[in-house]
């Protein structure tokens, strides 16, 4: 009788312990996916609320371009929209109980389109002021460990040629571009865009561009920084790129790039001199293209006048937030567009990208 007793003490006790593990371990997950569910809710909370700060920092970096089109018809590095300290106290106007923003806005205009390189609608020819340009920028901004046998100047040229161009049916450019039939052989096998490109990174696919050309190394900044696919100049019925270039906010190796030839060394003189005239109350009339003959010994330079401007409406906004640990960067590329009705500007967007 003893015995059955302790037996069924033993039984009920291990029966108790039974259900207290699995209670114990039934309490810690729920615990633990309670903890999950509240983690990912902030996390989810936090990420909402990094893109309304970047798009916050977009709408407000929208109106600074907006005042600024009705103050000045001429875009320069003297604007309020390239100065830092006032896109600072602009922000400090936004109430955020957390976190921090940060804008930078600059001139799409000041740098080479790459779509200008083809006389489009026709796209079939080259547009041969471009095809300097671009000879002397890659000759500038390139150097030997970035270029391969087929990423001499020309070459490179000839192969964005045939990229852009509507032949793609006909001979190569020259004896070093490319077509389709070249990039079919590749692997993995694709053909050739015949038309502008939308997204300057479609650059690397084409031939004797490589990632260090275009993405650089810390020693020496990529070309990528200093092209655009934007500026196209739409009709309505018809559509070209002009391929003009804003003088007054285009970076080093752009003003090298535009120089006549023998004048390339110039380019930095325009650049310091550029910089003073931001610093200094006496400042050139920006909106006049040849204001740089009256930097000191640049009486005998003539740039071309197709190429130049000094003015631009387009512009890519890097916007960035941070809260907490993480942190949130979009980039926006917009234009400066005026109501046919109204006569109001506003902007409208080109492109938005969040990463």
């Amino acid at each position: 009788m003893t015995k059955i007793i302790l037996n069924s003490r033993g039984i009920a006790l291990l029966i108790t312990v039974s259900v207290t593990t699995i209670l114990v371990a039934g309490a810690l997950e729920y615990n633990r996916r309670a903890r999950f569910t509240l983690v990912s809710t902030a996390a989810m909370r936090d990420g909402i609320t990094l893109s309304q700060m970047t798009a916050s920092g977009v709408h407000v970096a929208m109106a600074m371009l907006v005042k600024d089109k009705s103050e000045s018809n001429a875009d320069s590095l003297v604007e309020d929209w390239a100065n830092p300290t006032n896109l600072e106290e602009l922000l400090g106007e936004i109430p955020f109980e957390d976190g921090k923003l940060s804008v930078k806005i600059s001139d799409e205009m000041g740098k080479i389109q790459i779509n200008a390189l083809v006389a489009f609608p026709d796209s079939r020819n080259f547009n041969e002021s471009q095809v300097t340009l671009w000879d002397r920028f890659l000759s500038f901004a390139g150097d030997e460990e970035q270029m391969q046998d087929d990423s001499e100047p020309m070459a490179i040229i000839n192969s964005i040629k045939d990229w852009l161009d509507s032949g793609d049916d006909d001979a190569i450019t020259g004896l070093s571009g490319a077509e389709s039939d070249y990039y079919q052989d590749l692997d993995p096998p694709y053909a050739s865009r015949n038309g502008p490109m939308p997204d300057a990174d479609e650059l690397t696919l084409i031939k004797g561009i490589t990632p260090e050309l275009f993405y650089g190394s810390p020693e020496k900044p990529g070309i990528s920084q200093f092209l655009t696919v934007h500026g196209v100049a739409d009709s309505g019925t018809s559509f070209t790129y002009p391929g003009r270039i804003n003088i007054n906010t285009a970076e080093l190796p752009v003003i090298a790039a535009l120089m006549p030839i023998g004048s390339e060394d110039r380019a930095e003189a325009l650049i310091e001199y550029r910089q003073e005239a931001i610093e200094s109350e006496e400042r050139p009339d920006f909106s006049n293209p040849g204001w740089y003959k009256e930097i000191p010994e640049f009486g005998d330079v003539n740039i071309n006048p197709k190429l130049i401007i000094t003015s631009s409406d387009i512009f890519r906004i890097e916007s960035e937030a941070t809260l907490y640990d993480l942190k949130l960067k979009t980039t926006a590329v917009v234009q400066r567009i005026r109501d046919t009705k109204t006569g109001k500007w506003t902007c409208k967007t080109l492109s938005w990208k969040t990463d």
